[in-house]
């Protein structure tokens, strides 16, 4: 039931994430409503319970993290510019509007763009006590 309820939460999440802003008319939404699977991994849970969390980050231009890992593999939505990401040994560029997957192993991410770049993480992690 939590795995459920922790999907769902992901799910919503990333739907806002790439909600469009704009108030609308019912008859207006039903002809700018489109749906489009960016990603669709099944995915084992590391523990019931987790800490789910979403954040935004961004990239000034030229920007580039240190060798760095998270707490488990989870999908990275791209909301503007081009990061090049090595992750795991790989290197991809993704732009707006891509999911990439991260493996949860040390990695980097550049900002190769010509502006800002920012990108929306979702991360379930074993939840610790508080």
């Amino acid at each position: 039931m939590r795995k459920t309820k922790s999907l769902l939460f992901l799910g919503s999440c990333l739907a806002l994430a790439l909600a469009n802003n704009d108030f609308v008319s019912a008859d207006q939404a039903e002809a700018k409503f489109s749906r489009t699977e960016l990603l669709n991994k099944q995915v084992t849970l590391a523990s019931p319970e987790i800490n789910a969390k979403v954040s935004r980050v961004r990239f000034s231009r030229g920007f580039k993290t240190p060798l760095h890992t998270h707490e488990g593999p989870w999908p990275r939505y791209v909301l503007k510019g081009r990061l090049q990401v090595e992750d795991n040994g790989e290197v991809h560029v993704y732009k707006s509007g891509q999911v990439f997957w991260e493996t949860g192993t040390e990695m980097t991410v550049e900002n190769i763009g010509k502006g800002e770049a920012e990108i929306i993480i979702f991360e379930m992690a074993t939840a610790k006590p508080q």
